[in-house]
């Protein structure tokens, strides 16, 4: 089994920043691709960012696209997201995911692994 364990959520001011980290641990076998997604209240989860297992390709919803950076950690299976410029909109519960392919894509059911989420809350 494979645990991923998110931290670096906070209460933020707009256009504040935060950057979230994930690791992943247990029984890992081989690089993993891996990716955040994100849930307000009462809204259905939706993909932020994902990266493939090596770092060479990246993907990012049209909402967050400049302001939030998806990166790999030097340790295998760490994964980054650095969030600038944050808007009250970006209020949610982030979650990391990873899954066996090389890259997750934008999908959930394509992830395989989940952690349990870190809270991020951009008000003033």
């Amino acid at each position: 089994q494979v645990q991923l364990v998110e931290s670096g959520g906070a209460l933020v001011q707009p256009g504040g920043s935060l950057r979230l980290s994930c690791v992943a641990s247990g029984r890992v076998f081989s690089p993993l691709g891996m990716g955040w997604f994100r849930q307000a209240p009462g809204k259905e989860r939706k993909f932020v960012a994902a990266i493939s297992w090596d770092g060479r390709t990246t993907g990012y919803a049209d909402s967050v696209k400049g302001p939030f950076t998806i990166s790999r950690g030097d340790a295998e299976n760490t994964v980054y997201l650095q969030m600038n410029n944050l808007k009250p909109e970006d209020t949610a519960v982030y979650y990391c995911a990873a899954t066996s392919s090389a890259f997750g894509g934008p999908r959930a059911r394509d992830y395989d692994y989940w952690g349990q989420g870190t809270q991020v809350t951009v008000s003033s």
